[in-house]
């Protein structure tokens, strides 16, 4: 995690988190206690929780607690563990939390929930799913946005890399270590056509499987149909589909009578960050039949013989049943770790309570940290070429309007 290891060395004199306070709610992963030991070393306190039941890595829970990190956490915990971990995080005598981290928005629910009068002492929250990111300018439209959030997830360094990049290799890894399938000549729909979308059809099409993709943005979907994929409604594709795939961050996109329709053995999976896109709570019914054949893998057995393959109970594939790339969430961690930074040294009345995308220039940083272990070099402007162009030479070099190319046209091969 190069970029996490130079903010360590280059910050680490200055404690930009001294006397920082830092209640999280992420996946807790060995990428998670490298971020969680680097915001120790900038001074900050932390205490953590999961927001995945599935994700956490139980030896790196139990390293983190053994260096003195306080985290809740354990693989396969109840929705009561969930809930219990989370209270357990912030609910603590003689310690209060001054800034959030969050993964999905839970851990912000739960204290707007439970224990609103710590707002009053909280700076600013950190939040980098689309779930989470949702949650909160839902508040603010509401009124009801107590700090100032900064949306990490829109940032280009966590959209463009984590959720493309990360995505389009992690898809296929989660899918063969839990079904040992082969790819090419599968039939695949996908659900959505955002960047988890564009990397997940990405790295099946290069597999040779045939995709399909479903999405309500008529933007999203030009895009789909320029990339070469067919756009169809699910239910017209539901009863031939070899795999089904929703990444969407909606809600019952898979629903009872598309479970209903799908041919025998079909597998379906999410790899959005919440539990509600497929609609797992209509398959606990009598006349189903559920079978756990290997961890993380259900087959949901109906009366006539049919079943499908439910993998992670619908959770997030990618951190419930594999890995995800180190090198990627080095970019992802360090956008959260600078976002942090920025909120709890923003001198008072630079945010308001309102919800803010990471300054153009910390995106910019973020990726030339990593840049060295490609051996890259950066070409710098000469002083007209800057003059010419309107810019300064050490950036920010697009407009915040700028939208980064992210076509998957670009990463498919021959």
């Amino acid at each position: 995690m190069p970029a996490l290891m130079a903010l360590r060395k280059r910050a680490q004199g200055e404690k930009p988190l001294a006397g920082a306070k830092i209640v999280g709610c992420t996946h807790i992963t060995a990428q998670t206690a490298v971020l969680m030991e680097t915001l120790g070393a900038l001074g900050a306190q932390c205490r953590w929780a999961a927001c995945n039941i599935y994700s956490t890595l139980n030896e790196v829970a139990a390293a983190l607690a053994e260096s003195g990190f306080p985290v809740f956490a354990w693989k396969g915990e109840s929705e009561d563990d969930f809930w219990w971990c989370i209270d357990r995080c912030v609910n603590v005598e003689g310690w209060q939390p001054n800034m959030i981290l969050d993964d999905g928005g839970d851990l912000t629910h739960w204290i707007y929930k439970k224990y609103p009068n710590m707002f009053k002492k909280i700076k600013g929250i950190v939040e980098e799913s689309v779930t989470g990111v949702h949650r909160l300018y839902q508040l603010s439209k509401a009124g009801k946005l107590c700090v100032p959030a900064m949306n990490v997830n829109d940032s280009v360094t966590k959209q463009k890399f984590d959720n493309l990049y990360c995505c389009r290799e992690s898809i296929l890894d989660g899918l063969k270590r839990t079904t040992d399938m082969m790819f090419g000549g599968k039939q695949v729909v996908v659900c959505g056509y955002g960047e988890v979308g564009k990397g997940c059809c990405a790295a099946l099409k290069a597999m040779g499987s045939i995709v399909y993709v479903t999405e309500i943005d008529p933007i999203c979907a030009l895009q789909a149909c320029m990339d070469g994929f067919r756009l169809v409604k699910l239910n017209e594709v539901i009863r031939q589909v070899d795999i089904v795939i929703t990444c969407t961050g909606n809600k019952n996109v898979v629903t009872r009578e598309h479970l209903d329709r799908m041919k025998n053995s079909c597998i379906v999976c999410n790899m959005g960050h919440s539990n509600t896109e497929i609609d797992v709570a209509s398959l606990r019914t009598p006349e189903l039949t559920w079978e756990r054949v290997r961890s993380q893998v259900d087959h949901v057995i109906w009366p006539d013989g049919k079943r499908i393959v439910l993998l992670a109970e619908g959770r997030l594939l990618n951190l419930s049943c594999s890995t995800v790339p180190t090198f990627v969430l080095s970019i992802t961690a360090t956008t959260q770790a600078l976002a942090l930074i920025e909120l709890y040294n923003a001198p008072e009345g630079r945010y308001k309570q309102d919800v803010y995308l990471l300054p153009k220039k910390m995106d910019e940083y973020v990726a030339s940290l990593h840049l060295p272990t490609f051996d890259a070099h950066l070409t710098e402007l000469t002083d007209e070429q800057a003059k010419y162009l309107g810019l300064n030479k050490n950036g920010p070099f697009k407009p915040n309007y700028y939208r980064y190319c992210s076509t998957t046209s670009l990463f498919i091969l021959p």
